[in-house]
């Protein structure tokens, strides 16, 4: 790996289970020389992407709750996509969430919700596979076919198990109807008792960026709704594709 690389690392290292490191961890961990260790320290901490903890070692830093806010402000992705989905669920006792591919994940990137018959922990930050849920598959299903057999090739079983296909052939089948329908209905994917209704975003260059979807309790009434509420939602996943395009 380059350098910078190998120092970005060490920032993939903390999560809710790991919310601080010492030296010695991090030495283990990454295997990396300790003048090396030391030297990306010192740069992520000059930074304030890390922060020094006495008797605890090294935890984010408040560099990050800083650009948090400032894309909360600006990201043009957020600012299309929030009030269109705060509108949606003022209809629909649901929660509606933003969702955006980032690297082999999606991203939660907002959530609204409008119901107390369920709750989402899906929440802003939260990272989920690329082939779970319906919020995932209409991005998964938009992605080039290069990018699609190369992840079928490293996780076939996964693809089984998610209900995408046995094979390649039927993987690529399976998402060609997804993307001629432009939209994603799940039952219980990832959440028993409830149904999820997604649809694809796109920037302005028309590749796949996320997904606006909206998760609703599975009940006769709403199965009864069902076509219209995925209609609701394929325009607002319009409205925010023109507001991207410019």
């Amino acid at each position: 790996m380059q350098s910078h690389t190998r120092m970005l690392a060490i920032l993939d290292l903390f999560d809710e289970h790991s919310v601080s490191w010492s030296v010695e961890d991090l030495h283990a961990e990454l295997g990396y020389t300790r003048s090396t260790l030391y030297r990306y320290l010192k740069v992520l901490t000059d930074a304030g992407f890390l922060t020094s903890l006495p008797g605890l070692g090294y935890a984010l830093g408040p560099r990050i709750i800083e650009l948090d806010r400032k894309i909360r402000m600006t990201d043009p992705l957020l600012q299309a996509a929030r009030p269109v989905m705060a509108e949606l669920v003022l209809d629909i006792p649901a929660v509606a969430l933003l969702c955006r591919r980032y690297r082999q994940k999606v991203l939660c990137v907002h959530q609204e919700a409008s119901t107390s018959a369920f709750t989402s922990d899906y929440e802003r930050g939260r990272a989920r596979p690329l082939l779970r849920g319906a919020a995932s598959t209409s991005i998964l299903a938009w992605l080039p076919n290069y990018q699609v057999s190369k992840l079928y090739k490293a996780r076939p079983e996964e693809f089984a198990e998610a209900g995408l296909g046995e094979n390649l052939a039927e993987v690529k089948a399976g998402l060609k109807a997804i993307r001629q329908a432009r939209h994603v209905i799940s039952y219980g994917m990832v959440t028993p008792g409830v149904i999820g209704v997604a649809a694809p975003l796109f920037d302005g260059r028309q590749e796949v960026i996320g997904s606006l979807s909206l998760t609703v309790s599975d009940t006769p009434a709403m199965r009864e709704r069902l076509e219209a509420v995925t209609g609701q939602v394929d325009f607002c996943a319009r409205v925010v594709n023109t507001a991207l395009a410019g």
